[in-house]
């Protein structure tokens, strides 16, 4: 099985809670970025420099599973897995747990890489896949 992960930590700021104090559910699609982006950098990728060079990354499909809320003020931890290679689309595995390593939430996305040009699917550029591969 192909996995490549990483995993960063996110302050839980007072403007992501909702009058019970509990991250309200939309800003999960904001943390599950957050990761991706980061996963991304860290390998040399930018999406700055992808879509200079004309690829877009869209999000085709969102999933999330709540377990158990994430509060005001707490730190949170996102891994993000890529569990396959990359074709024209790329998938992504998250698990989000608190400072205890409890399981807070589990989610999975599905971007696709799309020539800005002509707004159709391509496939990933050769350049990430050399990368994963390195």
């Amino acid at each position: 099985m192909f996995v490549k992960s990483d995993e960063i930590q996110i302050r839980v700021r007072y403007g992501e809670t909702d009058q019970m104090g509990v991250v309200y559910h939309g800003n999960y699609a904001l943390y599950l970025e957050m990761g991706r982006i980061e996963w991304l950098r860290k390998l040399g990728i930018s999406y700055k420099t992808m879509e200079e060079n004309g690829i877009m990354l869209p999000v085709v499909s969102l999933n999330v599973n709540y377990k158990k809320p994430a509060g005001y003020d707490d730190l949170i931890n996102v891994k993000t897995q890529l569990t396959k290679k990359p074709t024209a689309k790329i998938e992504f595995e998250y698990e989000i747990t608190n400072e205890q390593g409890e399981l807070l939430s589990t989610a999975s996305t599905i971007l696709v890489f799309v020539d800005m040009k002509t707004k159709r699917p391509t496939k990933a550029p050769q350049y990430i896949l050399d990368i994963l591969e390195g």
